[in-house]
C-alpha cells in the first residue's frame, strides 16, 4: 500500500526517533513547529495540508511531562479542524503511568485521567511500548497497539552470547514477574525475583529485602519497564553482587533516569545498563555504562502494518538472531 495518504509529525519530545523511524519508512517527518509564548502557554502549527491523511503523531510523555502531554492534545485538536481522515499518537513512553490505582484514599487515578483526555481530544489509536500497568488499555475506548520491549532486550544479550543456566533474569520486584519471565523464555535461563519494600514515607525509595532464587556464581540480567532515579535497581544489583552474583546486567524499556539516577548508576554493581530510545538521552548521558537501543524499525514496522490493516501479531514474537 502506498504510503502517500500517510503523514508523520514529530513533537519536541524525541524528534530524533521519529526521524530514523520516518527514514526506516521513506517519508519524511511532516512540517510543523511548536513555539512557548512568554506566559507558557503553547502554540502548534501545522505547515503542511493534511486534509484527507491518516495522521501519526510520535510524542514520548517523558520530562518536561505536562507540555509534552499539552503539546499532543493541541495538536490533535489543530488536526481535527484541518480535517485529518485519522489520527494516531505513537506514545512510546506513556507518562502518568504509575498513577494506574487507587493506592490509598484520595488519590487520583491519572493515568485514566490522560487517557480521557486523548479521547476527548480526538485521538483514534494509541501505539505504546511497555505500558507499567497492561490495565491501562482498558482504560480507552479506542485501539490501544501495546508493543513490547524484552525481544529487542533479548537479541541485545542473544548477540553477546549471554543464554543459558549460567545466566539468570531477575525481576527487582514481584510486579515485574511477568516481564522477566519473558526475557528468560527468549534467553532460556531461570528466574529470580527481589523482594522488596518500598518506604511509605518517601517517593522513589525502596528497601531490598530477600533473593527469591539462585543467584551465586550466575551472571544476572535484571529486567524492568522503566528506571526512574535508579535507586530499586541499584538496590537490586548490589543485593545480587552481595549474595555471589558474578556479573550484575541491567535493562530497561524506559531510561527516565532522574534526579540522582546517573549518580547511582556510576556507583552501583551494574556493569552495564541496557535501554531502548523511547525517551530522549542527549550524548553526555549516554555513559560508558549504558547501552541504546532504537526501538525505531520497530515503530516504523507497526505504522506501516497498521496503516496497511495487516495484524501486528509478529511484532511480538523473539526471532533468534544468526
Amino acid at each position: 500500500m502506498s504510503h502517500s495518504d500517510l503523514k508523520l509529525f514529530a513533537l519536541s519530545s524525541n524528534k530524533e526517533l521519529a526521524n530514523k523511524v520516518a527514514n526506516i519508512m521513506g517519508i519524511e517527518v511532516g512540517k510543523s513547529s511548536v513555539r512557548e509564548f512568554s506566559d507558557g502557554e503553547i502554540q502548534v502549527n501545522i505547515e503542511e495540508s493534511i486534509r484527507g491523511h491518516h495522521v501519526f503523531i510520535l510524542q514520548s510523555t517523558s520530562s518536561p511531562v505536562n507540555d509534552n502531554l499539552m503539546e499532543i492534545l493541541i495538536m490533535v485538536d489543530a488536526l481535527k479542524r484541518a480535517s485529518a481522515e485519522t489520527i494516531s499518537v505513537v506514545m512510546p513512553y506513556y507518562g502518568y503511568a504509575r498513577q494506574d490505582r487507587k493506592a490509598r484514599a484520595r488519590e487520583p487515578i491519572t493515568s485514566k485521567l490522560v487517557a480521557n483526555m486523548l479521547e476527548v481530544a480526538g485521538v483514534d489509536r494509541l501505539l505504546t511500548v511497555d505500558l507499567h500497568a497492561a490495565q491501562i488499555q482498558g482504560f480507552f475506548d479506542i485501539p490501544v497497539d501495546h508493543l513490547l520491549g524484552a525481544p529487542l532486550i533479548a537479541e541485545y544479550f542473544v548477540r553477546r552470547g549471554m543464554v543459558g543456566d549460567d545466566y539468570v533474569v531477575v525481576s527487582p520486584d514481584h510486579g515485574g514477574v511477568t516481564r522477566a519471565r519473558k526475557l528468560a523464555q527468549f534467553l532460556k535461563t531461570p528466574i529470580a525475583i527481589i523482594d522488596k519494600r518500598r518506604s511509605v514515607d518517601k517517593m522513589n525509595t525502596s528497601e531490598v529485602m530477600n533473593i527469591i532464587g539462585t543467584v551465586a556464581g550466575k551472571t544476572c540480567i535484571l529486567i524492568d519497564d522503566m528506571i526512574d532515579t535508579a535507586g530499586t535497581i541499584c538496590h537490586a544489583a548490589d543485593a545480587l553482587a552481595e549474595a555471589g552474583a558474578v556479573e550484575v546486567y541491567a535493562s530497561c524499556t524506559h531510561p527516565v533516569l532522574s534526579g540522582p539516577a546517573m549518580e547511582n548508576i556510576e556507583k552501583s554493581a551494574i556493569k552495564k545498563l541496557v535501554v531502548l530510545d523511547t525517551i530522549y538521552m542527549p550524548e553526555e548521558r549516554l555513559i560508558d555504562k549504558i547501552d541504546q537501543i532504537s526501538i525505531a524499525n520497530l515503530l516504523a514496522e507497526a505504522i506501516t502494518r497498521i496503516h496497511e490493516k495487516r495484524p501486528l501479531s509478529p511484532l511480538f514474537t523473539f526471532v533468534r538472531p544468526e
